[in-house]
């Protein structure tokens, strides 16, 4: 036992001998090193730390940098304007500030909810909901991120929302492209008062276009015309719809119809050889199958969104606070072409489109 003892006590001590040396040969080691030598390794280190640290770059939600979603529901002409208009405004205002994460959801409105979801989760600063299914996607997708509308005719029906008064409120504001429907009509008597029956034709899956044609309906039958609605589900249903209109009708009148821009052409190769001139509610739907419209500039409409967008963003305007802002001026315009063959004479007060 005293044995076992002695060698358990002859090894701390040991130990301890160990520990004390290596603590002496540490600090001889130190103090050994040239002063010089150890001022060019601290040099050498914090040089080396500095060129190893990452470059800073702009994110979303850094001060000064902003990123703004947009889901534009479909490719066309008035809808592509609009949002390059929204992204020339806003990078006047804003510079390299501001990025883009621009999408489109193939006319689909699921992928609008989609699309708005994956903006939500990313923080973007900004979301443009670029026509009616967009802006009810941004809706139902976030109460907070700010969200401008543009291309979306009238906000009280769009949003559900009663007695509209002109601002939406919350979270929201926008641009209307809403064109005076009852001109319209007196722009179709105009061109064609011997007429005695109009089609009007729109998808029933957009709740803005249901609410032209009525409208438009009422002017109508006020100035004296018989007038009946063909509404379509989709495009799949458009041919046959507007075929059953050309064979009822004098003339057709389809209103700022996301579906009918994206099928323009399939209902002037219906029209036209019929002999059945179309009144379209905008430029881009008449460039493809109208012989006239009394419309907006779309790529205004974007500037006017955008300008809305810097002033939201820098924090100088409030959106709860932002009334809807409408078009400065409408202008009628023409289809030379289509005129031309089907014989349709137009007043001199009307601008040929693209000139």
């Amino acid at each position: 036992m005293k044995k076992m003892l002695a060698i358990a006590m002859a090894m701390t001590m040991g130990l301890g001998l160990v520990a004390c040396g290596g603590g002496d040969s540490a600090a001889d080691s130190t103090a050994e090193a040239p002063a010089e030598d150890t001022a060019e390794a601290g040099d050498a280190a914090a040089d080396e730390t500095e060129a190893e640290a990452p470059e800073e770059t702009p994110s979303a939600g850094a001060e000064g940098t902003y990123t703004v979603g947009i889901c534009q529901l479909v490719q066309h002409e008035a809808l592509d304007a609009a949002t390059q208009g929204f992204k020339d405004a806003l990078t006047e205002e804003l510079g390299d500030a501001v990025v883009f994460n621009e999408q489109n959801a193939q006319n689909d409105s699921n992928t609008c909810s989609t699309i708005i979801n994956g903006f939500v989760s990313d923080g973007v600063d900004l979301i443009l909901a670029n026509a009616t299914p967009a802006l009810q996607a941004a809706q139902a997708g976030t109460n907070e991120i700010p969200i401008l509308g543009t291309s979306v005719t009238e906000y009280g029906v769009a949003l559900g929302i009663d007695g509209f008064d002109g601002t939406v409120g919350g979270n929201i504001s926008g641009t209307s492209d809403l064109a005076p429907l009852a001109e319209q009509a007196a722009m179709l008597q105009e061109l064609f008062p011997d007429a005695k029956n109009v089609g009007l034709i729109y998808c029933t899956a957009e709740a803005n276009s249901q609410y032209q044609v009525d409208e438009v309906q009422k002017a109508l039958e006020d100035l004296g015309y018989t007038c009946k609605q063909y509404g379509f589900s989709d495009s799949n249903d458009l041919s046959s719809v507007a075929t059953t209109a050309v064979s009822e009708n004098e003339v057709l009148y389809v209103p700022t119809d996301n579906t009918v821009a994206s099928n323009a052409e399939l209902l002037n190769n219906i029209a036209q050889p019929a002999g059945i001139p179309v009144i379209a509610g905008e430029e881009g739907i008449c460039a493809g199958c109208g012989v006239a419209t009394l419309s907006i500039s779309y790529y205004d409409l974007g500037v006017g969104t955008g300008k809305m967008a810097a002033k939201i963003l820098t924090g100088e305007a409030d959106i709860s606070t932002m009334p809807i802002e409408y078009a400065p001026q409408f202008t009628k315009k023409y289809n030379k072409e289509i005129c031309e063959a089907l014989s349709v004479t137009i007043p001199d007060d009307y601008v040929a489109i693209g000139e």
